[in-house]
């Protein structure tokens, strides 16, 4: 039996151009705080350079990819590590949750306040035109900031411990989603963004 009660099904957020979806408390086998040492013992984190506007900047948090393909994106290519024992626990939760297919993972390590996410859509040629994203967190809630590229529209969706929020439909063609630095002190937080990546015709 799941440690947790916690309500099982996604539930819609009502948004233009897209689809979004929020599930407060997966369901796991294992508490959030165990989930989340294991994930900062067990994952490779790397400090990433992207390219923005022609310079080479460090990330403001450190990442790793996991999974079956290799990913691109703001000029630089992620190349897989395996799905550790965890990984695979953790998506076959989410694609039970979602009803949908994942074969990657992108992690995202925020190891405080200064840590951030720039605002960005996740519209890269290899994850189709209608990407469907599962987003798991754990540790620190983090406030999740989406803007609509032709509206004045501003959505904020608190992230906690466990939250499952999904992304799919046309919503990176539409809108950019980010996380701000914060000028209070937060402790650390692990994101898991899962992924399908097609293979390229």
């Amino acid at each position: 039996m799941d440690l947790f009660s916690a309500h099982s099904t996604l539930l819609p957020i009502p948004i233009e151009d897209g689809e979004l979806a929020f599930l407060e408390q997966l369901a796991l086998p294992y508490a959030p705080q165990q989930v989340f040492a294991r994930l900062q013992a067990e994952t490779d984190w790397r400090a990433e350079q992207i390219t923005v506007y022609g310079k080479r900047h460090f990330q403001p948090r450190l990442s790793a990819w996991y999974g079956e393909a290799s990913y691109s994106y703001s000029g630089m290519t992620l190349q897989p590590l395996p799905f550790t024992p965890l990984q695979l626990e953790l998506k076959a939760a989410v694609e039970l949750a979602s009803g949908r297919r994942f074969n990657s993972v992108l992690l995202n390590y925020y190891r405080d306040e200064r840590d951030s996410m720039g605002f960005h859509s996740d519209d890269e040629a290899e994850l189709g035109p209608r990407p469907a994203i599962a987003s798991l967190s754990f540790g620190e809630p983090r406030t999740f900031i989406l803007k609509h590229k032709r509206l004045a529209r501003t959505l904020k969706i608190d992230l906690g411990e466990g939250s499952l929020l999904l992304m799919a439909g046309t919503l990176q063609q539409h809108w950019r989603h980010g996380i701000n630095k914060q000028s209070q002190p937060c402790g650390p937080r692990i994101n898991l963004t899962f992924r399908l990546i097609e293979p390229l015709a």
